[in-house]
């Protein structure tokens, strides 16, 4: 790996006056010398598609000056601006950002998170292992009405954990490690997990290229060369995090946890990582309605697409099956208005069917590397 390899950061705005302009500044400010800046706009109707626009021009015109003057490469990055006449959700504009990069890493930064300033440059390190094909760092939960990190109820000294990853647990829910928790040190160590948030993720540009997938519903923009996805483009919002996690780690990459890499998020759903059914339930009314249905039907559509069956019908289906009808029974008396998910699920499992065969095809672990990732 090049001492400083080209790096790209991707924010997506929508509407996000709130979080959007700071969270560009953490990008910007960044200690690492080699980046590039990639912001798409979903067709923001706040104002904040213009402001960007103009901030973008002053960005470029200030680099272009400082560098002039230094005659080196300056540690302000070239930022790209990129319009979308449509709201196209997560995965998709994150998908155009990473085929226009030129970076050998790609970190992703949600609206409503903040880098701390050496966030890039402690996540790099991690890529030395050419196995490594994420990172996760440290997110701490960011409160932006007040402008402060959360700090623990229980003891008001400490900083509250957002995540420090991704865990699936045997029953198929995925939950973020150490959300809710306070930070007493007890996340200080390197470790491999199961895969990164889509927070702040940072991802081997290589790695995404090896699990892509080809476009086939019909919707690829082949006159514009988009025929790959790394990102499922049939996840508008929510669970395509998982889903790259996890054809990451069927693939034979590794994801790595760092806490020398920190982070602020101020998430807008999910307090902790409740496991029992009552605290679990706690946490679901917290959540709105577009989120628990696009949640449900994706988590679905992605076992079709992943899963082991034998490692889900077998070992794992008592704790599944418990689940599963729980989940069921609990959306047909609370959450009536996500019956519509039956008829998308009838309509797209066939799309799925063939997407897990290409993602199988591939595949280089076995089952019982897999098996270890599943508490």
């Amino acid at each position: 790996m090049q001492k400083y390899p080209i790096v790209t950061i991707s924010l997506i705005n929508y509407n996000d006056r709130k979080f959007i302009f700071q969270a560009i500044e953490s990008a910007i400010k960044q200690s690492y010398s080699n980046l590039e800046i990639i912001i798409t706009d979903n067709l923001s109707t706040d104002g904040t598609r213009e402001e960007i626009g103009s901030k973008v021009e002053k960005w470029n015109q200030e680099r272009e000056i400082i560098s002039e003057k230094a005659k080196f490469q300056t540690i302000k990055p070239q930022v790209i601006y990129i319009k979308n006449e449509n709201n196209d959700g997560f995965g998709k504009p994150h998908n155009q950002a990473i085929r226009k990069s030129n970076g050998e890493f790609v970190l992703l930064l949600n609206s409503d998170a903040l880098l701390k300033s050496d966030y890039v440059e402690n996540a790099i390190k991690l890529f030395n292992n050419p196995k490594v094909g994420a990172v996760q760092g440290k997110l701490l939960r960011y409160d932006f009405d007040k402008n402060e990190l959360n700090k623990s109820k229980e003891n008001p000294d400490l900083n509250v954990i957002d995540t420090v990853g991704l865990m699936i647990l045997k029953n198929r829910r995925i939950v973020c490690i150490g959300q809710g928790d306070a930070d007493e040190g007890q996340y200080e160590k390197e470790n491999e997990v199961f895969g990164a948030d889509g927070a702040v993720p940072v991802y081997r540009k290589s790695a995404l290229e090896d699990v892509k997938l080809p476009i086939i519903d019909g919707n690829s923009e082949r006159g514009k060369g988009y025929d790959f996805e790394y990102f499922d483009e049939n996840f508008f919002l929510y669970k395509e995090d998982v889903d790259l996690a996890w054809r990451l780690r069927l693939y034979g990459w590794q994801t790595i946890y760092t806490p020398s890499a920190v982070a602020y998020h101020g998430r807008g759903s999910g307090d902790s990582t409740a496991k029992n059914y009552i605290g679990i339930i706690k946490e679901r009314l917290k959540i709105n309605k577009r989120a628990k249905y696009l949640s449900f039907k994706h988590q679905r559509l992605m076992q079709v697409k992943d899963d082991f069956p034998s490692l889900l019908f077998t070992k794992h289906f008592p704790r599944f099956i418990v689940k599963e009808v729980g989940a069921w029974v609990y959306m047909a008396v609370f959450e009536r208005f996500t019956f519509g998910i039956l008829k998308d699920l009838y309509k797209d499992i066939p799309l799925f069917v063939k997407k897990r065969k290409m993602v199988m095809a591939k595949k280089r672990v076995s089952t019982k590397e897999m098996e270890k990732w599943f508490f």
